[in-house]
């Protein structure tokens, strides 16, 4: 496991996050890494010699607070960060009122110049000493976290290249490559807040929390952003937890079918608990799902029906990780999981998603819950190896001892890509947690 989530408390071994202090030296360490030996091979691969990346404090570019020193909390002023690949690799340097980390001092501020003018100009004059074929920007029309250059930065830029204004082009496949690809030091570190997730989840859902006939779903979701923020961590999304009963039929919600049962309903025998959580730690993040059955008396596990439907589940998994191929759009991922799905007569969708620096992060969608049949652009980018995925999906399917009733299983674990297949960054949920 990485160092930055390898401490554990005394007593009872449980993953912990380290001092605030620890984890800006461990981001900063990986982002120098980063820059020396992933971003050069991304950059040819790009096609682009120079990369500009601009925002403005409050307003920043997603991929420019991905570039700054972990202890800046946003970017300061008006903040320009030029990425140039040469024969040596690449030159990160900075023009801004302030040093950036790693970044080489392009800019020297004279009082004399009207504010932002000779930011500008600085830009021009690198610009043209380097003089790049390509220059990419962050415009892009598929993906968000790829689209942060503002309309007011991008004219004052195109107005400061003049001429050299002709060479910019989208850097979309640059960013979202810089952004989905993991080092292997990042990816343990994703393996340890996995295993932090899990062991939440499994407190959330046992009787230390879960009092029979007193707590709601609702309870129990505002108990693990609680536990979360005690622990030294902080969620990315509201948790949400969500129960099913037998009696209580699933509803149509929005086109798909969700569980109806009320969250400040009170959990009672017999019930189906789902629970939705993501964390954030070392500036990256994780998203989980997993599913909790509340014994009767007398009861050792779940009916065979809710763990058939929970080994359904399970297979549409393996289904989609033997489709997740290096070279595959995602929508290729997407029909290849849904055909093998259809084969087998399993009823479900897939909808996962890149994860790392966001939650719904930068890379290929393999899905989406009402988009079934593929997502146009987002969808049709390639998948990579190095990279990191929330596999979630649900399965829907009729349980006898609910009287032929249709539950939602939903199921979502982080999972890491390399050269060497798919891996499930902490394990995945093969049996219920039973609550009793």
């Amino acid at each position: 496991m990485a160092e930055g989530m390898s401490l554990v408390a005394p007593g009872p071994t449980r993953t912990v996050p380290p001092p605030l202090r620890v984890q800006a030296d461990v981001r900063d360490r990986w982002l120098t890494q980063r820059l020396l030996d992933v971003l050069p091979g991304l950059m040819d691969r790009a096609g682009i010699d120079l990369w500009i990346v601009a925002g403005r404090e409050y307003n920043e570019d997603p991929v420019l607070a991905t570039l700054l020193p972990a202890s800046w909390l946003s970017a300061r002023r008006r903040t320009i960060l030029l990425l140039h690949r040469s024969d040596d690799g690449v030159t990160p340097a900075a023009v801004s009122r302030y040093p950036v980390g790693q970044f080489l001092p392009a800019w020297t501020v004279d009082p004399r110049e009207p504010a932002g003018r000779g930011q500008w100009a600085e830009v021009r004059r690198f610009v043209e000493q380097a003089d790049p074929r390509r220059i990419g920007i962050d415009v892009s029309e598929d993906f968000a976290l790829a689209d942060g250059l503002s309309h007011t930065e991008h004219r004052l830029l195109t107005e400061a290249l003049g001429p050299y204004a002709e060479r910019l082009v989208s850097a979309e496949r640059l960013a979202v490559s810089w952004l989905e690809t993991r080092l292997p030091e990042e990816i343990d570190a994703l393996r340890g807040m996995n295993r932090l997730v899990h062991q939440v989840i499994a407190e959330a859902f046992s009787p230390a929390v879960v009092r029979v006939g007193e707590t709601s779903p609702l309870d129990v979701a505002w108990w693990i952003r609680q536990r979360f923020h005690d622990l030294g961590v902080e969620p990315w999304f509201q948790p949400s937890v969500l129960l099913q009963r037998a009696g209580v039929p699933l509803a149509e919600d929005g086109g798909t079918l969700l569980p109806a049962v009320p969250g400040d309903a009170v959990v009672q025998p017999g019930d189906l608990l789902h629970c939705d959580v993501g964390l954030s730690c070392l500036g990256l993040r994780t998203d989980t799902q997993r599913n909790a059955y509340v014994l009767h008396a007398g009861e050792t596990d779940a009916p065979a029906g809710l763990r058939a439907a929970l080994q359904a589940a399970n297979r549409l998994q393996e289904l989609t990780t033997a489709a997740l191929v290096p070279g595959r759009t995602g929508n290729e991922v997407l029909a290849a999981a849904r055909a093998g799905a259809a084969d087998e007569g399993l009823d479900g969708d897939v909808y996962s998603h890149p994860i790392g620096y966001h939650g719904h992060g930068a890379g290929p969608a393999i899905g989406q819950w009402d988009q079934q049949q593929g997502v146009p652009g987002a969808g049709d980018y390639p998948v990579h190896p190095d990279t990191a995925y929330a596999l979630e999906l649900a399965v829907r399917r009729t349980v006898p001892e609910w009287g032929g009733q249709c539950v939602r299983l939903g199921l979502e674990e982080g999972i890491a890509l390399t050269d060497a297949g798919v891996e499930y960054l902490d394990g995945r949920q093969t049996d219920f947690l039973l609550i009793g």
